[in-house]
Order: C-alpha cells, then structure tokens, then sequence
C-alpha cells in the first residue's frame, strides 16, 4: 500500500484526510508528521495559501522520502481586501491567540454595515513528492462575520463566520456538518483525484 505523510501533528486533521481517501476507495496508508519528529516545522514565509502548503509538502517530502500532502488556510474578508489571509493565525500579533485575533478583527469591521460583512474561508491543499512533481487544489467555505462571537465548537474564527444558507456560525455547527462544507474539505476532496493519478498506477 502507498504510503503518504500529512504535514500537520493535528490528529484531527489526518482523520479527516483518512477518511476522506478511504471514502474515495484509494489503497493509500496515511501518517501524520509525527511519524517524522526529526523533521522541523517549516516557516511560512510564502505570501499565499499556495505557496505556503508547497512548502510545507516539499520540506516533508524532501525528508521523509514519500509523497506528502500539506495545507494552509485563513479568513478572507472582503472590505478588508481579502485579510487576515496567510496572516489569520497572528492577525493580533501572538501566532493562535484567538481570543485576541478575534476581538481585532471584530473591532476594525465595528463600522462595517451587515450588507457588506462577506467572507470567507480559504484552504490551499498541496501534494509533492520526492522528485520534485506538485499539485494544489483549493477550497472555500463561503459566509458572512457576525458582530459578535457565537458557539463553543470550531477554533480560530468558527464563532464569526456563518455559512451561506445556515442561521449559525461554524462554531455552532457539529463537527460532521462542519467538515461537510469546510473549506478544507473541500481543498482534500479535490486532492483526491490527483493522488489518485500520481501515486495509484494505473488507476
């Protein structure tokens, strides 16, 4: 069976990818990056989605020997001419406050009326493989920003964001209906095909 390392330690992560490769019916072993904890973590210093999840699957890639998948994604709001972007997880200055993160984002849209909060989330899906050979599918999670956070669920901005068609914010959503429409689901879906081609011969 192929294998195939996910550059993320998130275990929640590599359980979505799993089971969205075994739902496609792709005989591919998937390992999360701890299987390789001589690897480093890859700075992201690319100035998109894309170019920061090639990175990443490169790096692992190059080091583990085997085709590596990576993704990076972030908030795109639209007044804010698509920020936080690549910028989402530090937007208030601490990598992962999200307390903090969100309580700026929140105070620069104070002024922003209801008919002009659109966003989105955006996710960049990367595969490389030793030999230098890449990929990237992307996906969005389209929605508006409430005025104030709502749910216990998700991280990040899951309390502000509410899904297009929903009443609620992805922090109010279970986690199945979630990873349903996210936008990283969407990103690893659309990879699907592509591993398939690259690493299923004949397939």
């Amino acid at each position: 069976m192929q294998r195939l390392v996910l550059a993320t330690r998130n275990a929640h992560k590599v359980t979505e990818l799993r089971a969205i490769l075994e739902e496609a019916g792709l005989p591919v072993a998937l390992v999360g990056a701890d299987a390789f904890p001589e690897v480093p973590d890859v700075k992201e210093t690319g100035v998109t989605f894309a170019e920061n999840a090639l990175l990443k699957a490169h790096a692992l890639a190059t080091a583990s020997g085997l085709p590596a998948v990576a993704d990076d994604s972030g908030l795109c709001v639209d007044v804010l001419g698509g920020a936080p972007g690549i910028f989402s997880a530090r937007w208030a200055g601490t990598h992962g406050d999200d307390a903090a993160n969100l309580a700026l984002l929140l105070a620069q849209l104070a002024d922003v009326p209801d008919a002009h909060r659109g966003a989105h989330f955006a996710c960049a899906a990367a595969l490389a493989l030793p030999d230098g050979t890449e990929r990237v599918t992307e996906g969005r999670l389209c929605g508006t920003l409430r005025r104030a956070p709502a749910g216990g669920g998700g991280f990040g901005y899951d309390p502000i964001l509410q899904p297009e068609g929903d009443t609620r914010t992805c922090a109010e959503l279970t986690s199945e209906e979630k990873n349903a429409i996210s936008h990283r689901g969407h990103a690893f879906r659309a990879l699907v095909p592509v591993v398939g081609e690259l690493l299923i011969p004949g397939r």
